[in-house]
């Protein structure tokens, strides 16, 4: 799963109403009289927006690094700002002829407006005084910024700003939260418990060299001069001790006084205020559809016969003569399947890595320039965190709790997490300058993690599971999200218990119970966001078996690869539009050179 960060200004995905335009459209632009006024138009509220966009919240993640440590103005003000601004966008979006811009802006229009439409849902049912979940937390975000890349003292300087800045940031969340509170809009109660450990942490360090926040400060860049280097290091301990430990304090004491003890018992999100119109709004976002809910869950049990019935062929294969619960209970208590160190999991993480890259130029015509770190979870946020995340950059495997990070699904992890998933996609879509802006920054979790989920099990096409149990692992996380469109809308439509829903992961998954939890906690927290990576999946296998059936021995798979990822993140029926449009070029790809 791509880690969504402080500073991400884009959205996670988009509404379904502008893509189904380009699924009509995308073929057949007007001719180019009619499209000049049109395009104009258009580019200049998209523009002008998302500068507007970027000004007002701070950079994205993966986009302009510029004020790198930048805290966004939360407050009330910008608030009705946003909320101004994004209806006004949207009005204007309406307004457009769209059937006479050009081809290009069609599917650009189609990602924008799909932006836009979110950002206004998110301010009109008031995200913002909700900004945590199970795992994920905005104080968490802050505290990643130690993590970042240092190398001149304007950096430092920067840091050391933000820090002097947190009291002002968090003051703001806290009242947020309290508003969300009084409301009823919270996260539910069961998955905040223990969430406070990564604030106790900062507050209660015993020296200000002993945050986590100094650990920037312990080894300066030789080019910065030793009496620089010792102002830094002072300015930044004056910091830690007037500011961010005491903002630490404060939110501390609001999160286990007030906000935990006082979150909202219940688990569905159907039990928010508007909380019916709230979840179709996050399904249609996280799937850039307008399924219902019923008809998800449906799919979902569907999809987890047909993966249930591949596990058990895989039973057979290994001559395991018992049932699946039999086999899986093998597979979470066998040491075999585990690795012993720490040290030993990110080893094979490595190796799974370069596995890919040595069959990647088979199946994959244009390479990104970026390369990923591999590195472990942070212990403060390893109890609570998943068993991996990738984005530019990085891929975070998780060494907490080895007894619950199986070798069998490790390199499953690894191609979503890493190459060609999210540390692959994304920077491909950074990359291509020939897109806008909003659409190399941006990031639909139905496109992303449909792409990473799509990624696992190309591994099988590729030949990276080297045995039986390996396949079974990529299928027990294809099960795991299929399950996932299941045990999501069963919380927050049908009144699944807590219980119930970890059951139906233990019955269907090999995952550890551990995971199990975590996971859980997740989609209670998040409603929605479980969807996107099967959905997702479903687009890129769906187009795939379309342009392999039409085009026949003229379907080349590294044309194929190159022709999706060359769109960034887009709504899913943008995927159906690039391969009509590859079918008609007779499987032409849009790197010929390298095909």
């Amino acid at each position: 799963m791509r880690r969504t960060g402080l500073f991400d200004t884009t959205v996670a995905c988009v509404a379904a109403t502008a893509p189904m335009l380009v699924a009509s459209t995308a073929l057949a632009g007007p001719p180019a009289a009619q499209a000049g006024s049109a395009d104009k138009r258009f580019e200049a509220i998209s523009s002008e927006e998302y500068a507007w966009r970027l000004a007002q919240t701070g950079p994205s993640e993966d986009g302009p690094k510029t004020d790198a440590f930048k805290l966004p103005d939360v407050g009330p003000a910008i608030q009705a700002a946003r909320l101004a601004r994004w209806t006004t966008a949207a009005r204007q979006l309406a307004d457009l002829p769209v059937a006479k811009l050009s081809k290009k802006n069609q599917v650009n229009y189609a990602v924008y407006k799909g932006q836009i439409d979110a950002l206004l849902a998110e301010q009109q049912y008031r995200e913002y005084e909700k900004p945590l979940n199970a795992d994920s937390s905005f104080w968490g975000d802050v505290a990643e910024s130690a993590r970042g890349s240092f190398r001149t003292e304007a950096d430092y300087r920067g840091y050391i700003a933000m820090m002097r800045d947190i009291p002002r940031y968090y003051d703001q969340q806290i009242v947020n939260m309290r508003a969300g509170l009084a409301r009823g809009f919270t996260p539910a109660q069961v998955t905040l418990q223990g969430r406070d450990a990564g604030v106790a942490l900062v507050a209660d360090a015993a020296t200000p060299e002993a945050s986590p926040f100094y650990a920037p400060f312990k080894t300066l860049p030789a080019n910065i001069p030793p009496a620089v280097q010792a102002a830094l290091r002072r300015e930044a301990a004056e910091a830690i001790t007037q500011a961010v430990v005491p903002a630490h304090a404060r939110l501390r004491a609001f999160l286990r006084d007030d906000y935990i003890p006082g979150a909202r018992k219940t688990l569905a999100a159907y039990d928010l205020p508007d909380g019916k119109a709230y979840y179709q709004s996050k399904v249609r976002e996280f799937t850039t559809t307008d399924l219902t809910p019923d008809q998800i869950h449906q799919i979902g049990l569907a999809e987890v016969a047909k993966i249930r019935a591949r596990m058990l062929d895989v039973m057979k294969e290994v001559k395991f003569d018992s049932d699946l619960p039999a086999f899986l209970t093998y597979l979470r208590t066998d040491p075999r399947f585990y690795a012993k160190t720490p040290q030993d999991l990110l080893d094979r993480a490595a190796w799974d890595a370069k596995s890919f890259d040595g069959k990647a130029s088979q199946w994959f015509g244009h390479l990104p320039r970026s390369r990923f770190a591999i590195r472990p979870v942070p212990d403060e946020i390893a109890p609570f965190y998943t068993g991996g995340r990738g984005g530019p950059g990085i891929y975070l495997v998780n060494t907490y709790n080895l007894p619950s990070r199986p070798l069998y699904s490790l390199m499953a992890l690894t191609l979503h997490e890493s190459a060609p998933g999210h540390a692959f996609q994304m920077p491909l879509a950074a990359e291509n300058k020939d897109l806008p802006a909003y659409r190399r920054d941006t990031y639909l979790s139905a496109y992303g993690e449909g792409w990473a989920l799509y990624s696992e099990a190309l591994g099988e096409d590729m030949g990276l599971y080297e045995t039986p149990y390996d396949r079974f692992g990529m299928l027990s996380y294809q099960m795991w999200r299929a399950a996932r469109l299941v045990v999501d809308t069963g919380i927050h439509t049908q009144g699944w218990s807590r219980e119930r829903a970890q059951q139906y992961l233990h019955d269907n998954t090999a995952m550890a119970d551990h995971e199990i939890q975590t996971e859980v906690d997740r989609y209670i927290a998040w409603p929605g966001q479980a969807l996107s990576y099967y959905m997702g999946m479903l687009a890129f296998v769906d187009a795939r078996k379309r342009a392999e059936q039409a085009l026949g021995p003229k379907f080349n798979i590294r044309a194929f690869h190159d022709a999706v990822l060359e769109l960034g993140s887009v709504p899913l029926p943008v995927i159906d539009a690039r391969v009509d449009q590859l079918i008609a070029d007779g499987g032409k790809g849009p790197y010929p050179d390298e095909e």
